[in-house]
């Protein structure tokens, strides 16, 4: 079983959408808490009705979104230690958004989605993780090449 993950910093939503059709996506977990985006078509209700209409559901995970608290100090200080630090101490409280999330991963080949292009400056490289350790998933970022964020070209899987 695998869990993905995938940030759609620098993509547009083609370049997104073509992306989950190379890495065999059906299911996309939105892991913001506020999933809000000032790119088209990346806030909730425009990303579930693209998703929905090529076929691909969409789940929002708020118990899975970074809390505000976290969020502002990180913005504040810039220290990720710290973020991770604050984030993994609200998700050891979230057992049961883990446990329903490991099951999802069970039975769809989902990623979790987040904003930022790099996994490892992103809370989703931790609730993916979090599953790996609940369920045995094996992780797997999707990454899109640095010519990929301006055009379509082939992706990239860094597995952790």
């Amino acid at each position: 079983m695998n869990v993905f993950t995938i940030g759609y910093e620098g993509l547009d939503i083609d370049a997104f959408m073509s992306l989950l059709a190379e890495h065999g996506i059906d299911t996309i977990v939105d892991v913001r808490e506020l999933p809000l985006s000032r790119k088209v078509g990346f806030s909730k209700k425009a990303l579930a009705n693209v998703l929905n209409l090529s076929g691909r559901e969409y789940v929002h995970m708020v118990d899975l979104g970074c809390p505000k608290l976290v969020r502002n100090r990180y913005r504040e200080d810039g220290n990720w230690k710290r973020y991770t630090e604050g984030f993994m101490k609200y998700l050891k409280t979230q057992d049961d958004a883990i446990a329903e999330l490991s099951a999802l991963a069970a039975s769809a080949n989902c990623a979790l989605l987040c904003y930022e292009a790099d996994s490892n400056f992103c809370h989703r490289s931790m609730v993916a993780n979090a599953v790996k350790e609940y369920c045995g998933a094996r992780v797997m970022h999707i990454k899109a090449s640095a010519k990929k964020a301006s055009s379509v070209a082939s992706p990239q899987l860094a597995f952790a």
